[in-house]
């Protein structure tokens, strides 16, 4: 496979959403093993709750200072710039900004497709193996 190249100019909102947060792909389908995105979260805002179904999903906080919540909403792990975090496949989580700065982080994922299982609340579906797990998927590259 040939290197693969996307510019800053060409990400692309046609990927899988959650409410209160915008995602850009950046590397959507250019690899079976992986793809990557943007996260921007505007302040005083939250996503969904949500999961990415079999994807473990790695997160790199690039500006601002926001937060991953799990745990039923009981955890809370601040993200500064720089920071690094591992979000397991299956775990039920959301991205909050409650500051007043635009937040910034670059995803990378397990698998060339972004998987996103947006729910209506802390435990109300898509734990593993019941079905769900393909949810919404990401739009074209």
């Amino acid at each position: 496979m040939p290197l693969t190249h996307t510019p800053s100019t060409a990400l692309s909102a046609q990927t899988a959403q959650s409410p209160g947060m915008t995602r850009a792909a950046a590397l959507h389908r250019a690899s079976t093993q992986l793809n990557a995105s943007l996260m921007t979260a505007a302040p005083h805002s939250a996503s969904a709750v949500h999961h990415h179904g079999a994807q473990d999903t790695v997160v790199y906080a690039r500006s601002g200072h926001g937060a991953i919540v799990t745990d039923g909403g009981r955890k809370t792990q601040p993200m500064a710039p720089g920071d690094f975090a591992l979000i397991p496949a299956w775990e039920e989580h959301q991205e909050v900004n409650n500051g007043e700065e635009e937040v910034v982080w670059a995803i990378v994922r397990a698998g060339g497709e972004a998987v996103v299982v947006n729910l209506g609340g802390w435990g109300e579906g898509g734990v593993k193996g019941d079905g769900e797990g393909e949810g919404q998927m990401g739009g074209p590259a």
